[in-house]
């Protein structure tokens, strides 16, 4: 580990045992930063949050968070009269990202920022959204659930039915899942891990979603350590916060961006 990796580790990541028989040689990044946000959040904040990260972010980092109450994402190109009959009821909030519509509540959400700078930016976006579910499977076998990630509608892998060939960094105006896409992951036949993306002059973003399976205390750390094998924990500090509430404030709380479309 250079020097330079070094500064960033500024607290040293739990390291959970894993069978080296079932992890790959070789993970996704060199190093990442993994931030554990504890405190939930209201819908605008979250997504202001994620943005805010990949405004500063130096190497590869992945934050997992909750909500504050029941919530409802959609996608950046979906319409908001798809989602106005939830209003009452949920938290609603327009992505910065693609994808479709999404639920949140009682999932495990994360966001994973990949500067310009890392190696991985310039992979497709589909082989990073591939391979950032191919690490979550991993993860997965090591609670020993059995997880497999959609290939397309010709290869759907065990036990489900075929699904759609598109992929969803860009599809709005559906159910995330209840419509499982190419590189989503699947556990007996249903969908229990999405995600959405967006590309920009400072790295690229995905939003993700792992629901409707029994999430286990040590999935985030397991999921972390599937991604990079220097791994170390930090926590949002006041400038990103800062930032993520003027974001809140002028962009995702805001009824203009919630009725974009």
């Amino acid at each position: 580990m250079s020097s330079e990796v070094e500064t960033f580790c500024t607290a040293p990541f739990k390291t959970i045992p894993r069978d080296s028989s079932t992890s790959p040689g070789m993970r996704i990044f060199a190093a990442l930063e993994v931030y554990h946000h504890h405190t939930p959040h209201s819908a605008a904040m979250n997504m202001a949050i994620d943005e805010a990260l990949l405004e500063y972010a130096t190497i590869p980092l992945i934050r997992f968070y909750r909500w504050q109450s029941p919530a409802l994402s959609f996608g950046y190109f979906g319409r908001f009269t798809d989602v106005a009959r939830y209003q009452c009821e949920r938290d609603l909030v327009r992505r910065w990202t693609g994808g479709g519509i999404v639920f949140h509540g009682e999932d495990l959400t994360y966001s994973l920022a990949i500067p310009t700078s890392d190696t991985a930016f310039a992979e497709l976006s589909i082989s990073i959204y591939e391979n950032v579910h191919r690490a979550l499977c991993d993860a997965l076998s090591e609670t020993g659930q059995r997880a497999f990630v959609v290939t397309g509608a010709d290869d759907p892998g065990p036990g489900s039915t075929p699904v759609a060939v598109r992929t969803g960094i860009s599809d709005a105006g559906y159910s995330c899942f209840a419509n499982p896409v190419r590189a989503d992951v699947m556990i007996d036949g249903r969908k229990i891990a999405g995600a959405a993306q967006r590309r920009t002059r400072r790295g690229l973003l995905q939003q993700g979603s792992i629901q409707g399976i029994e999430l286990g205390n040590s999935l985030t750390e397991q999921f972390a350590q599937a991604l990079s094998t220097n791994c170390c924990e930090q926590k949002v500090d006041q400038q990103i916060l800062n930032r993520a509430r003027e974001l809140a404030e002028q962009k995702y709380g805001t009824e203009s961006w919630l009725r974009k479309r």
